[in-house]
């Protein structure tokens, strides 16, 4: 499966089509100090980017998607899961352009991409890391049902790490859908009003 729909947004692979709208995002000063290095990347690093996240679809049949927003068919980042830096383990990953914040996006897309990564791909963990005081993508991490364990470092940079297990996705899942069953049992049932004697 290499697209995913969700209720606003299209989650689908990269293409080098994408090139100049990725370079867009990756190179505008409201979201470079989200990524790594801290820098805006050129032109020739994202390019190298859009290759290496091909590379890992073929390799490892998981990635990082392209999040368009349906209604106006607009590149507005990137979402999916890739190895976290020097370990075995699988992050999410995700950035949007600063005009979709706080409007559900970074929780709709990570959702997806944890279905995904749990019922497709069948990993048995997956983790997240933020800098501490980015309190929008921790938000988006607590959303999407995983919990802090530690405080760390990766890419050169102290870092909050989440985590969230398979079991434990599915539990929150059942929890879930098990309080929808409940709350639909127990609706009040509506009674005819009853008429007024006098």
């Amino acid at each position: 499966m290499r697209e995913i729909e969700t209720e606003r947004l299209l989650l689908r692979q990269f293409t080098m089509d994408d090139l100049d709208d990725l370079y867009f995002i990756y190179s505008h000063p409201d979201l470079s100090k989200y990524l790594s290095n801290e820098q805006p990347l050129r032109l020739d690093q994202t390019r190298a980017a859009i290759n290496s996240i091909i590379e890992s679809w073929q390799q490892h049949k998981f990635g990082v998607w392209a999040v368009v927003y349906k209604k106006h068919r607009k590149l507005i980042g990137h979402c999916g899961l890739k190895f976290l830096e020097n370990t075995p383990e699988v992050q999410i990953g995700y950035l949007l352009l600063k005009d979709y914040w706080r409007r559900g996006f970074g929780t709709e897309a990570a959702a997806a991409v944890l279905k995904y990564g749990f019922d497709v791909v069948k990993l048995e963990r997956i983790v997240a890391i933020a800098k501490p005081e980015n309190i929008a993508s921790r938000r988006v991490m607590e959303k999407v049902g995983m919990k802090y364990e530690k405080d760390a470092y990766f890419y050169e940079n102290d870092v909050v790490y989440y985590s969230l297990s398979r079991q434990g996705y599915q539990l929150e899942a059942l929890q879930l859908r098990d309080l929808g069953q409940y709350e639909e049992l127990t609706l009040p049932i509506p009674q005819p009003l009853a008429p007024v004697l006098g």
